[in-house]
């Protein structure tokens, strides 16, 4: 749950561009400035949505959702127009008005994404089932999902669409492939065994070319998610105890989760964050810190009840994520703002940040912006309202109609390192 596209994105133009120098003659003018991106009316960033305005449309909505602000209709409209026919939703569609086809490039992870935050925020019913119905429709034989319909199952994308079906009351254990396999099969697949030296209690994205399982620090924060039947917005549950890698014969999936949160808890211990390798032909060869991932690892631990391993990487992301958010946009404040929220902590008062204004202002000025109220009166309206609060999106759906708005909301999610 991150800020993976703009990964995707990079890699895919560094493709492209290396390509073109190969052939290239010695002397060749400097490449003229790439025109500005178009950004549609109601969008969330300034960046190229191309590859994940769905995606960091739905983690804006999501974050607004537990920060108690109402977004604005046209914002909600766009990201509701972008679904297809089918159900499912792409990346990005410019043109909305023009049906799906063929040549439409779904993807699981935004449609996975949108689905939690249109169950979250409610109103969208008949969107949220054919989501699910597509879903089902491109599930893969080993029960699990790819990046997109046809792709190998990887770890993130069954982690997050197993999140979606269980908000959508879809009861993803039930939801077997064509030889009779669940989402959780495909998910403990993935599972690295404790008695691995290096990864053990880990996820992997995919096995790699020699079929070895490789411990990925994204994927277990996902994998965690998924096993526990968790989606992206999480409220800690009951401390958990000490985690610790646990082997069953077979393997479950909530074990499995626990044994990948007992992982990441190792993994965070050492410097605070998780890392990632460097980019090709980087200057420094050294891994760099991760936010975005030890953001997600966060929320995984806090979701598995283990809060307190996650207090000094809450503590890092404070003080140090602020120009890596700029940088990144909605999708990177929303994800602070999830993490913190996991956690326990005040979105509004993360480090020297507001990180809800921050969110707000990348966007199309929200409907309400409503603080939270004071804890009492909270506690009460949970017990009525459950994890979400639903109350606040009655009140949230008066202000809206106020000005003209029928509908509340939609979304999208994740790259695959």
């Amino acid at each position: 749950m991150t800020v993976r596209r703009s990964a995707a994105a990079l890699t895919a133009a560094s493709a492209v561009f290396c390509g073109a120098l190969a052939g290239a003659p010695a002397a060749i003018a400097a490449p003229s400035p790439a025109p500005a991106p178009v950004i549609p009316d109601g969008l969330y960033g300034t960046t190229d949505p191309t590859y994940d305005g769905v995606w960091r449309q739905s983690l804006a909505f999501l974050a607004q959702d537990v920060a108690k602000v109402v977004p604005s209709a046209e914002a909600v409209s766009w990201l509701a127009g972008q679904q297809c026919a089918s159900g499912g939703f792409a990346s990005f569609r410019a043109d909305s008005a023009k049906p799906c086809d063929a040549k439409t490039m779904l993807d699981s992870n935004a449609t996975a994404a949108a689905l939690q935050a249109l169950t979250a925020l409610g109103g969208h019913k008949e969107q949220v089932a054919k989501g699910v119905d597509w879903l089902k429709s491109v599930q893969n034989a080993d029960g699990g999902w790819g990046y997109n319909p046809g792709f190998p199952s990887d770890a993130n994308s069954t982690g997050i669409v197993i999140g979606a079906l269980a908000g959508a009351d879809a009861r993803p254990a039930t939801m077997k492939s064509a030889k009779g396999k669940s989402p959780y099969d495909a998910l403990v697949s993935f599972a690295i065994p404790c008695t691995d030296k290096t990864g053990g209690g880990a996820f992997a994205y995919q096995p790699d070319k020699s079929g070895k399982l490789v411990a990925n620090g994204d994927a277990t924060a996902a994998a965690v998610l998924g096993g526990l039947g968790r989606g992206l917005v999480v409220s800690p549950p009951k401390p958990g105890g000490a985690p610790k890698c646990v082997s069953t014969d077979p393997a479950t999936p909530e074990q499995s989760a626990r044994n990948g949160a007992a992982y990441l808890a190792t993994a965070l211990a050492r410097t605070g964050h998780l890392n990632t390798a460097p980019m090709p032909g980087a200057a420094d060869p050294a891994p760099q810190p991760d936010f975005g991932n030890t953001a997600d690892a966060v929320v995984a631990l806090s979701a598995a009840g283990h809060k307190d391993k996650a207090a000094a990487s809450l503590t890092w992301l404070e003080k140090n994520s602020s120009a890596w958010a700029k940088a990144g946009g909605p999708a990177a404040y929303a994800q602070l703002i999830l993490a913190a929220n996991a956690y326990g902590a005040d979105p509004r008062h993360f480090g020297s940040s507001d990180l809800v204004s921050l969110l707000n202002s990348t966007g199309p000025a929200p409907a309400s912006t409503k603080a939270p109220a004071p804890a009492a009166e909270a506690d009460e309206k949970e017990v009525v309202g459950g994890d979400n609060a639903g109350i606040w999106w009655i009140i949230g759906a008066g202000l809206a109609a106020g000005v003209g708005a029928g509908f509340l909301i939609s979304g999208r999610r994740k790259n695959k390192q």
